[in-house]
């Protein structure tokens, strides 16, 4: 079993930004059912942000009042939490007074049902030192208890290699799936490996594209709609992509998530070179979805080859965010 701030985690976790970061909300009742079911399915390894959903209806907004009614899962789950974003949309605020008021906010919208296993910031903040921002995270909050530890997000391969001089970093969280594989070839996945630090597959189904239930632009979430992916003619180009998963994943008779799923854990042990430790944290906003997902799919050395033969032929096409969202930071 991987583990994380030396707790064990499952081998697939679970991401937390759909149940809150939507045009629709969605009701207590089906977001606890949801999450229940990803604890019945040993998806105990919890990611959510600061900023998935309004101040009011955020993840730790959900999560105070999950825990507040399931207290005895707190325990239970190793959660980690994205925050330091400028609560005016400006992009990253790594200065001590930003680390600090996001840290605090988010500690205190969890009104102490639940300890904050590990914060990330969401993207490096290029105007101030990484050893400004983890000197506060680490000598206010990790040392006095606070939360448990710091991990990277959305960051290239040079920040990995300066960040683990200034403190422990426990994960990295990156983009990581069929259609996102630059962290395999950028420098990422071997900076992960050589400082065995856990590898945090975010969107390992491509945004919902490796489902299976994308066909048309009208499948598409409305708040998705405007991302490169999906944009006409890009949108097309990468139905194609999604349509070989699909066939590859009929033939195995599983379903596309599943494959998808598990090709991001079987990567730690095809690729060479790449982290020991590869955690997915697919999104579900529907118990079924969960169960589905939570389904692991075993990958033979044939069937990784056939994967990586059918992947070489075909490139996404757009890029992975809008132009105005920061990546690699």
């Amino acid at each position: 079993m991987p583990t994380l701030v030396g707790k064990e985690v499952g081998p697939t976790g679970y991401g937390l930004m759909g149940l809150t970061w939507r045009t629709e909300p969605l009701s207590d009742e089906k977001a606890f059912e949801a999450m229940k079911a990803a604890l019945k399915n040993g998806m105990n390894f919890w990611n959510g942000g600061e900023f998935y959903g309004p101040p009011e209806g955020n993840s730790l907004v959900l999560l105070e009042r999950y825990f507040a009614k399931y207290p005895e899962d707190a325990e239970k789950v190793v959660l980690s939490i994205k925050g330091g974003m400028d609560p005016h949309g400006l992009g990253p605020d790594g200065s001590p007074e930003g680390t600090r008021r996001s840290i605090d906010n988010c500690i205190a919208q969890l009104k102490g049902r639940k300890k904050i296993d590990i914060f990330e910031f969401a993207r490096r903040d290029p105007k101030v030192p990484l050893s400004v921002t983890f000197g506060v995270i680490e000598k206010e909050y990790v040392q006095t208890g606070k939360i448990g530890g710091i991990s990277l997000s959305e960051v290239r391969a040079e920040t990995i290699h300066e960040a683990v001089k200034i403190t422990k970093i426990v994960g990295v969280e990156v983009e990581l799936s069929l259609f996102s594989r630059e962290v395999l070839d950028n420098g990422v996945a071997d900076a992960c490996a050589q400082y065995d630090i856990p590898l945090i597959a975010y969107s390992p189904i491509g945004r919902g594209f490796l489902t299976g239930q994308i066909k048309s632009l009208d499948d598409v979430k409305p708040e998705l709609r405007s991302w490169p992916w999906f944009q006409p003619g890009n949108f097309e180009v990468n139905l194609q992509l999604a349509s070989q998963v699909e066939e590859l994943a009929k033939k195995k008779g599983v379903t596309p998530a599943q494959l998808a799923i598990s090709w991001t854990i079987r990567v730690s042990s095809w690729r060479k070179g790449a982290p020991k430790t590869i955690i997915p944290i697919p999104g579900a906003t529907t118990a079924a979805r969960v169960d589905e997902n939570a389904v692991q799919v075993d990958i033979s050395d044939e069937e990784m080859a056939q994967i990586d033969t059918t992947l070489s032929k075909f490139k996404p096409s757009g890029g992975r965010y809008p132009d105005v969202i920061p990546v690699n930071t």
